[in-house]
Parts: structure tokens; C-alpha cells; sequence
């Protein structure tokens, strides 16, 4: 790691529309990478880096783990699908290190968001460059992923160790998850790790008795013997995967963020409408701790709940009295 890269818990601003207008190719992009219209209102402010590019998962063809060079991510910044179709998987926001300075001072405060032409056009350029050359599908940093990223081999030490020296993760975390991932690849290389992680009974699906659940429910994710009763062999659920990462949840109590209705197929760009419930839980995001090809990503993905993986437990009063000890997840 050179003097030069940034690290975990760093403060940066992010340039101005001028300055990251000069970065940018015919595309809007820097080595691959789109600076979307949803990061526009960002310019001039200042954040906190939370994790590196150092190894993401490839969520289009799952391939292994990938390295976004020269790339972070700012606290928890999401893309909010505005200038996208109104996609809702708000995926986290990769930030270029050109795109920032390195700052001491206030946390958030306003900086240099350059002047009103500059910013104008960097909303034009980038709004430009969202929609695919034929006009049909959508273009973002999740379409592009891949082509920006370099592919990791299975067994790269200076990957693992620019992770552990990046700053921000504990060396019992870090210990930990290493221990689990030797264990589970040499399981997959001797042909004993499962392709299907949870697989169920059900031969054909229909959907179950609606709960209806609206964003601020509070819901119990089911067992996973109970959530296995309502999957096909395969592990899902009329289509929906029902992945290793969620079983870390079940059994606990947490509040709907929302319902989703639409988002944008990683593979194609289309934005693809959801016709059947999906849910998202507040807090609850893939922590890369878990499964093949996604050690220590920092993408925080929100997984999609079924309707018929939770319960309705009522309001957090009901379900916790003041005073009780009990695991409720309630941040955002």
C-alpha cells in the first residue's frame, strides 16, 4: 500500500463538478467506472471512507472475486435509482480516488461544488451516458462492475493483506472469516460444498397468504427449516433465491425498509419490474463473511425477502417491553 491511498476512516471531499468532469472519458466514466447522476449532489462534501475496492464480489456472472482499483466507498451512500428508472436495489456508491481529496476538518461540511455551468453539465453527461446506446436498458456502476474491475485468483495473498492493512477491519474479524473461507474452498475443491445452500421439497410454487408488509412492520425472520418448507430443490422461491448469507438472520427481529418493486437487471441493463412481494430489512446486508467468492466484499447488498420467510410480530413495544433483553435490529 502506498503513502498515497486512502484508507478506512479517512476524511474526503468530493471534488467539485469541474474537477471531476476533467476525469471523466467520452463515457462519463474513469476506467470503467460511471460517475452516475445520483452522485452529482455529493460534489463539495465531506464523508468518511468506510471500505476499499480491495475485493468485491461479481454478482453478473459470479466469476470470483474482483478488485475495483483505485476505488472506495463513502460511509453508507447509496444510489437512490433517480437517475436510473427509480431502480430500487440501492446498491452502495464506488467513489474513484480521483474523484476525492484527502481533508482534515468538520465532517460534512460544505466545500468547492464549482460553479453552476459545471455542474449543470456534469448532470447533462451523466444523465447521458445512463441509458444503453439502444435506449432499452439502463447503464451503472453495478452494469459495469465487471468491466472495471481486474479478476482475483482464488489464492491471492496481497489482496487478503491489503484488506487487512486498508484500516477499519479487526484482526479477530479478519481471522475469522479467513479461517471459514480456507475451510469452505477446500471443502468446494474436494466436490463437498453445496451449490444449493438451503434446498426444500416444493416441486411448484404459488404464492402463500399475503402479509401485506409496508416499510416500518416489524417482521421475525422464520427458521431456516420453517424458510426450507417453502423452497424448491434448487433453494427458491417462485424464482427468488433464498441465499447462505440470509441464514445469519433467522430468528431475529427487524423492521421492512421497504417494499421493492422494481430494479435493474445487473446482466442486460433492463429494469426489470417485480410483480411478486420482496421485501428489504432495515440493517440487514450481505456481509461477505459467509460465502464463496465474496470474502470481505464491502458492497453490503440488501438481500430480498419472501413474504413467506417472515412473520408479523407487531410494533418493537409489543415485541420488546422496556427493560427485556432481546436481539431487535432497528438501524437503518
Amino acid at each position: 500500500m502506498t503513502d498515497g491511498e486512502l484508507r478506512v476512516g479517512d476524511l474526503v471531499e468530493v471534488r467539485s463538478a469541474a474537477e471531476i468532469l476533467a476525469t471523466l472519458d467520452a463515457n462519463g466514466r474513469l476506467g470503467g467506472l460511471p460517475f452516475m447522476p445520483e452522485m452529482v449532489r455529493h460534489c463539495g462534501l465531506r464523508f468518511r471512507v468506510s471500505a476499499r475496492g480491495d475485493r468485491i464480489c461479481n454478482t453478473i456472472d459470479y466469476g470470483g472475486s474482483m478488485r475495483l482499483p483505485d476505488a472506495v466507498v463513502l460511509e453508507d451512500l447509496r444510489c437512490d435509482g433517480g437517475g436510473h428508472g427509480g431502480c430500487e436495489a440501492e446498491c452502495r456508491i464506488f467513489w474513484k480516488a480521483r474523484w476525492l481529496r484527502r481533508v482534515s476538518g468538520a465532517q460534512g461540511r460544505p466545500g468547492a461544488t464549482g460553479s453552476d455551468a459545471a455542474r449543470v453539465e456534469l448532470e447533462r453527461r451523466t444523465a447521458a451516458h445512463s441509458r444503453g446506446p439502444a435506449g432499452d436498458a439502463y447503464s451503472c456502476q453495478a452494469t459495469e462492475l465487471v468491466r472495471a474491475s481486474k479478476p482475483l485468483r482464488l489464492i491471492d495473498p496481497r489482496s487478503y493483506l491489503k484488506v487487512l492493512t486498508g484500516g477499519g477491519l479487526p484482526l479477530g474479524r479478519f481471522v475469522r472469516v479467513m479461517s471459514r473461507a480456507v475451510v469452505q474452498e477446500t471443502w468446494r475443491k474436494l466436490g463437498r460444498m453445496p451449490k444449493v445452500h438451503v434446498a426444500g421439497p416444493q416441486t411448484s410454487q404459488r404464492a402463500e397468504a399475503a402479509l401485506g408488509l409496508q416499510a416500518g412492520d416489524w417482521v421475525r425472520v422464520k427458521s431456516p427449516e420453517e424458510i426450507r418448507l417453502t423452497l424448491s430443490p434448487k433453494g427458491r422461491n417462485r424464482g427468488l433465491w433464498f441465499d447462505r448469507e440470509m441464514l445469519a438472520f433467522c430468528g431475529r427481529i427487524f423492521r421492512v425498509r421497504r417494499r421493492v418493486t422494481r430494479i435493474i437487471d445487473e446482466r442486460d441493463g433492463r429494469l426489470l419490474p417485480l410483480k411478486s412481494d420482496c421485501i428489504v430489512l432495515e440493517g440487514v446486508v450481505c456481509s461477505g463473511e459467509n460465502s464463496l467468492g465474496r470474502w470481505f466484499c464491502p458492497r453490503a447488498i440488501y438481500p430480498y425477502w419472501r413474504e413467506a420467510w417472515l412473520t408479523r410480530v407487531g410494533s418493537q413495544e409489543e415485541v420488546q417491553p422496556a427493560g427485556q433483553p432481546g436481539t431487535i435490529e432497528t438501524k437503518a
